[in-house]
């Protein structure tokens, strides 16, 4: 993979097939703007199911992967694709059929997730994610997990994710640079060297708010990640050229302390409230410092 993704959230339902065409006509014309056009080579769509229902943006029907997929793709010149799929609803028929349409249709590389929060693991009819990472080993050749590296037991959950065949894993939204002592610690303990899409997402204004970033990465209880919520209303308060700065010092803190560490690396890039020029001006400058096509 080795690359540079964009986030990009499937639209609702209603009307959602122009809203995909806009979508990627504002993602070029962004992308020319700020000089991305050859650097973001990627868009990676997460697959939307409903959550609990204090969610600060209220969950709609979307649209479906494939079809955001699609409507979109003729806009976007060369990119590729990156998703998430949840396997708790398909049993293995039909999560293979699904899985070899999404790598027809251009999906590179394939994030297995687990049930949304109102939901027990093992819930659902379907497949575990790390069954589903050994199961389908033939099928998808870039087979990803979710990494958070502030949550309690995430280096043994990682390292058999690993051991089931993750080949890829995708951090949660980095507020902080746990993720380089995280990996460190991982690398003194196993031999599995992932590759790491290190994800990084603007905070705008309207965060102060709505809280969405801040809901995005709660953990109720957890020290380390009420530090990460403290740092995005920090943000959120700041002008623009502080959020800026202090975006880009993180990002420089997190890139420079996991280059050393020996995995390969990669940048997702969010976008929570949607695509806009001064998410992209601070993009820009992050990858000005470090970008994985120039490794």
């Amino acid at each position: 993979m080795n690359t540079i993704a964009l986030e990009l959230v499937p639209p609702e339902i209603e009307g959602g097939a122009q809203r995909s065409v806009e979508e990627g006509q504002k993602v070029a014309e962004a992308c020319r703007a700020s000089g991305l056009t050859d650097a973001i080579q990627h868009v990676m769509i997460p697959g939307m199911i409903a959550e609990e229902d204090d969610r600060p943006v209220e969950m709609k029907p979307r649209m479906d992967v494939l079809d955001f997929w699609n409507a979109l793709r003729p806009k976007l010149g060369d990119m590729r694709g990156l998703c998430t799929q949840v396997t708790a609803f398909h049993d293995k028929p039909a999560l293979t059929s699904r899985l070899n349409e999404l790598r027809d249709a251009g999906m590179d590389g394939i994030i297995f997730v687990g049930v949304p929060r109102t939901m027990s693991d093992g819930d659902g009819p379907g497949m575990a994610p790390t069954d589903a990472l050994a199961e389908f080993t033939g099928v998808v050749p870039n087979r990803g997990a979710i990494l958070i590296p502030t949550r309690d037991g995430e280096l043994g959950r990682f390292g058999f994710k690993c051991d089931r065949g993750a080949t890829f894993g995708m951090t949660q939204l980095l507020y902080s640079d746990a993720i380089v002592g995280f990996l460190r610690d991982f690398a003194a303990q196993s031999n599995h060297r992932p590759e790491i899409l290190l994800s990084f997402g603007f905070v705008p204004k309207v965060e102060q708010r709505i809280k969405l970033i801040d809901w995005l990465i709660q953990d109720p209880g957890n020290p380390a990640v009420k530090e990460e919520q403290e740092l995005v209303a920090k943000l959120a308060d700041s002008s623009f050229e502080e959020r800026k700065r202090e975006l880009v010092e993180l990002y420089k803190r997190v890139t420079d302390g996991v280059g050393e560490l020996g995995f390969p690396l990669s940048i997702h890039l969010e976008a929570p409230y949607g695509v806009n020029k001064p998410a992209f001006e601070v993009f820009s400058e992050m990858l000005a410092h470090y970008s994985p096509l120039a490794s």
